[in-house]
């Protein structure tokens, strides 16, 4: 067995939803991305950058549903890269500014990372990955990932990031 190829990454996330619009909202007025195409009340992808999507929302299986019930398996969270650690303040800005509540906020040496819920009660990590030459190391060279809290006073006096141009127009 050989590893797999180094440049690998995972391209999208695919998330039923019990109430389109609803995640519509979340995703695309609170945390920013774009709707890329929608199919009526059934399905929408959404972006960031004019990518065909990120993110995927569905309710071919659950309209109306309910979350899965706690000690359940499933997913865990969905984690959202962001490039810069302003970007990821700017993201705190919005869900205070939405009132929507975090679970956590924690600092990893690596990255640094906001955690909370979608109205479908899915978890989200909002983060911002170090640089790879500032990531913790034991004197062995091995990775020391550890969990401390993250300043969000601090965060939020990142500086605000200027406005980006539209994305382009939704296709149904």
């Amino acid at each position: 067995m050989t590893d797999i190829h180094p440049e690998t990454r995972i391209g999208h996330v695919h998330l039923k939803v019990a109430d389109l619009d609803r995640a519509i909202a979340f995703y695309r007025d609170v945390l920013g991305f774009a709707v890329t195409m929608r199919f009526g009340n059934s399905a929408a992808f959404l972006s960031a950058g004019g990518y065909h999507h990120h993110l995927g929302l569905n309710t071919w299986e659950s309209r109306g549903g309910h979350p899965p019930a706690p000690g359940t398996t499933g997913l865990y969270h969905v984690a959202v890269l962001y490039p810069t650690r302003a970007a990821l303040a700017d993201a705190l800005r919005r869900l205070i500014a939405a009132g929507v509540p975090l679970d956590g906020a924690a600092d990893h040496g690596v990255s640094q990372a906001l955690y909370l819920r979608d109205p479908d009660q899915n978890g989200v990590e909002l983060y911002w990955d170090r640089p790879v030459d500032e990531w913790p190391l034991a004197p062995s060279g091995e990775l020391t990932m550890f969990t401390a809290p993250l300043d969000l006073d601090a965060l939020l006096a990142e500086p605000e990031l200027p406005q980006m141009a539209a994305v382009p127009a939704v296709r149904s």
